[in-house]
């Protein structure tokens, strides 16, 4: 009995160290209860369409990883003095890709993620996320910006902030963000988290690593 218990508890201690390791990249973003967003609009701003963009996701599970992209549907930002001073941008939840699986698995694991379990695409087809702010961010080697606003997934809206490499000019504006990870369970994602007792060998993490990448032109509607 001793011998089973000791090796029970091997099992859970090596799950928990592989769980450690696995997990997504990324500073984890800073995620509260969803601010006011606050138009200031100025004779000198102008106002640029995004033309591609895409944000690209990874998810971790004990002894596995998926990752792919979102599309970025449609989206404006608004640009000041070399400054962007507001914006948004929708995401197509339905345009979610996976790359990692082989193509005949493909379809049963979008499906699943596009179920109530995860995103409830049929219910909640769009994410959105609408900028409150963007800061000067200095002694980051990745990013010159700090980025807060509004990010909604499942009719549920909350707070987030996060770093980006933003570069503002007359004719577009590029904004990468490094990676950085979000907590799935706050826009109440929990299947398999842990927080709701599942099997330590049965956890998927709650973090995802987001990188987001958008290109705006000027002018562009």
């Amino acid at each position: 009995m001793k011998i089973i218990s000791n090796l029970f508890i091997a099992f859970i201690t090596l799950s928990l160290v592989v769980s450690c390791k696995n997990k997504p990249e990324g500073e984890a973003a800073k995620v509260g209860e969803a601010t006011q967003v606050t138009a200031q609009p100025s004779g000198d701003e102008r106002v640029y369409g995004v033309a591609e963009g895409n944000v690209y996701w990874a998810a971790t599970k004990i002894g596995g990883a998926h990752n792919g992209t979102f599309r970025v549907s449609e989206g404006k930002l608004a640009a000041a003095n070399g400054l962007i001073t507001g914006g948004k941008f929708a995401i197509d939840i339905n345009s979610m890709t996976e790359v990692t699986l082989p193509d005949d698995m493909k379809a049963k694991f979008l499906g699943h993620m596009k179920s109530a379990d995860f995103f409830d695409a049929e219910n909640n087809p769009e994410g959105m996320f609408v900028i409150a702010s963007v800061e000067p961010l200095e002694g980051n080697e990745e990013a010159n910006y700090t980025v807060k606003g509004n990010l909604t997934l499942r009719g549920i809206t909350k707070s987030i902030s996060f770093p980006a490499n933003i570069a503002v000019m007359d004719d577009k504006i590029s904004v990468v963000s490094p990676k950085f990870t979000i907590n799935r369970t706050e826009w109440d994602m929990k299947y398999k988290s842990a927080i709701i007792g599942t099997a330590a060998d049965k956890i998927i993490h709650d973090d995802v690593s987001l990188n987001i990448q958008l290109e705006a032109i000027a002018g562009r509607r």
